[in-house]
Parts: C-alpha cells; structure tokens; sequence
C-alpha cells in the first residue's frame, strides 16, 4: 500500500489538466483493483454544471450530465447527508428509493455501475463532492480492500480534492488585493481549524512551506492573525457577489 500512496502523490503533485487527474486516480484504483471511479463535485448554483472527473463510461457520464442525475441521484443524496464512506447497490440493505431514482440506478446497472464505494467531500468550501469507486459486481477483493483501506482512501480523496480544487483556481482577485491559489487554499483550510501540519499533510507541501503562505496571505491583508485573514477574505468575497 505505502508504494501505490507514494505513486499517487508523485502523480498527484504533478497534475495540472483533468486528464492527468483521471490518470492518476485510474492508476491507483486499478492497483487496488477497485475498477473504475467517478470523482463528482456540485456546482454552487443549482442551474450549473458539476465537475467530474471519472473512467465511467462517457456515454453514462454524459448522459448522466445532461439529465441533471445529479438533482436526485441517491448516493450524491446520501453523500449529501453523511460525511462518513457508504456502500451501495446491488445485494445491500433496500433503501427507499423514488421511481426517478430507481430507473437511473437500472441505467447505471447497463453501464457496469451495480456497487460502489463512496466517499463524501465536506469541506465547508462548497455544497459537495465525493469520490466514487464501482464495480459491475461485487466481488471479494474490491470488499477487502475498501475494508481495510477505508481511511486511506478517505484521506487519497481528500489530497485528490485538494489538488483538483487548486488546479481548476487561477489567481483570485479581492479588493484590489491578489492572492495565489496557495494561498486562498491554506487559508481556506486554516479557517476550519486545521494546523499546518494538516493542511500540508492534505495537499502535499511541507508544514513550513504552508506557514509561509499563510504569513504572505496575512501580510497582503492587512492583519494580524489567520482568523482575521479569514473572516476578511469571506466579507470581502460577500460584499463582491452582492
């Protein structure tokens, strides 16, 4: 496991386009032999379209896009509602699911999508997004390996996100005061309490790089502290959007 985590970083810190993103999920899944993934992340307004980054098949995930699956689909409803990993699908507890959300599952089922893994993405930065790892059946080795690896895929999703999140970012403006995409993304994760171990840990940069951002994002605004910085940043974006 340590030499599939140490691939995935090498590769993660190196993409820059969704494609490499896809690359280097599909590499670490098919070493895991988990089968294909769908990484899906929601749009902020209900009228936009979400991002995703996935090896499902295009035909699915393209006609998944253009009926807005994602208004209903019951895993993004329970990823929605749960901050925890959740299996899926076929052969598992029946939930109680509308007839909308019965027939896309029949669908997906055409397409080799019947189990999964999910992972739900709560990072206070967005409505949601998450992880998905599907399989046409189960099968005993993709179980094992999303019981005993659970935690370190939670935390691959969580580098996986991060990663994706900077790379979709170019230099946001605030008030005539510019901050990196390292920046805001240190202080994003820095006001939700997390330390610059953490946040080094989640997006692959050492503690001290981390507190040089942070100490470049207080100075460009003016303050003395993180929480400041924050809470500056937030009523600068709010005042914006109004």
């Amino acid at each position: 496991m340590h030499r599939v985590f140490q691939t995935f970083i090498d590769m993660l810190v190196t993409a820059k386009e969704p494609a490499d993103f896809s690359r280097t999920m599909a590499v670490t899944a098919e070493s895991l032999e988990l089968s294909c993934f769908a990484y899906l992340a929601l749009p902020r307004a209900n009228d936009g379209r979400p991002q995703l980054i996935s090896t499902y098949p295009t035909d699915w995930t393209s006609h998944y896009l253009e009926n807005r699956y994602q208004r209903f689909d019951p895993v993004v409803q329970e990823a929605l509602g749960s901050a925890e990993p959740f299996q899926w699908g076929l052969g598992l507890a029946e939930k109680s699911y509308s007839s909308l959300q019965r027939q896309m599952l029949d669908e997906a089922s055409h397409f080799g999508i019947r189990f999964g893994f999910t992972i739900p993405i709560h990072d206070g930065r967005g409505p949601i997004a998450a992880l998905t790892f599907a399989s046409d059946q189960r099968n005993i080795k993709f179980e094992n390996c999303i019981t005993r690896q659970s935690r370190v895929l939670q935390l691959m999703t969580l580098y996986f996100h991060a990663h994706v999140r900077r790379a979709s970012k170019s230099e946001q403006e605030t008030a005539g005061i510019v901050l990196s995409p390292r920046e805001l993304e240190c202080l994003d994760w820095a006001s939700q309490g997390k330390s610059a171990w953490e946040i080094g840990q989640i997006i692959g940069i050492s503690k001290h790089t981390v507190t040089s951002y942070l100490q470049s994002a207080k100075e460009k605004l003016g303050v003395r502290t993180i929480v400041q910085a924050a809470l500056l940043l937030r009523t600068k974006k709010s005042r914006q959007k109004n």
